[in-house]
């Protein structure tokens, strides 16, 4: 893998949104949690629960300590936690991953972004709220949208359909090598690689 661009602040801190509880564990919202847990097993990173309404750990990664987290404040409060932890660490938005779900994007489908709104994201709208900044990258994971009139509120929080099952799993595996990538080689070289094979396919 290349070494770090020079033109991005490296990435420090990956941030997985989704919902506590196992309830929601296997739901299309949790995508964020599934990727910030292989990265976390991957790297062997111990996640704790103190100080923050938060899961998180940290570990070095390509040299660099780089602190993974999940908020536990349910994904409409996310940007709490999040607040919490750049406080405390000092971290500036810039460099750090909001890795989370996507009803723009077909189900299998990944995009990175340097920033944005939030899309209708209630938890990103909620970090955006708590940082006042929409200055923080984002690796989106699709979900696409609902096929049988399931209210959008209900068919987040549901497991893909059975058909979908493979393909959203295949993403889980995908975000994580996509934030390997961003960790290594730095967020424009990754979009340059993985936003352009999303384009061609």
């Amino acid at each position: 893998m290349t070494l770090h661009s020079e033109m991005d602040e490296p990435v420090v801190a990956v941030v997985g949104l989704g919902n506590p509880g196992p309830q929601y564990e296997h739901t299309r919202h949790n995508a964020g949690f599934m990727v910030v847990d292989r990265l976390a097993a991957g790297f062997g990173i111990a996640m704790q629960e103190r100080k923050f309404r938060a899961s998180w750990g940290t570990g070095f990664v390509e040299g660099r300590k780089v602190l993974l987290a999940k908020p536990l404040t349910y994904m409409n409060l996310s940007g709490a936690a999040v607040g919490e932890i750049l406080k405390y660490f000092g971290f500036p938005s810039e460099r750090v991953l909001v890795v989370h779900d996507d009803l723009d994007l077909p189900c299998g489908r990944v995009r990175l972004a340097r920033k944005g709104g939030a899309g209708g994201h209630k938890g990103i709208a909620s970090i955006m709220a708590h940082l006042n900044t929409r200055d923080f990258p984002r690796l989106k994971l699709g979900i696409g949208r609902p096929l049988h009139g399931e209210p959008v509120e209900s068919y987040v929080l549901q497991p893909p359909y059975a058909e979908d099952a493979r393909k959203f799993e295949d993403m889980i595996l995908l975000g994580e090598e996509v934030v390997r990538s961003v960790l290594a080689a730095g967020l424009s070289s990754s979009m340059n690689d993985y936003n352009r094979k999303a384009s061609d396919e």
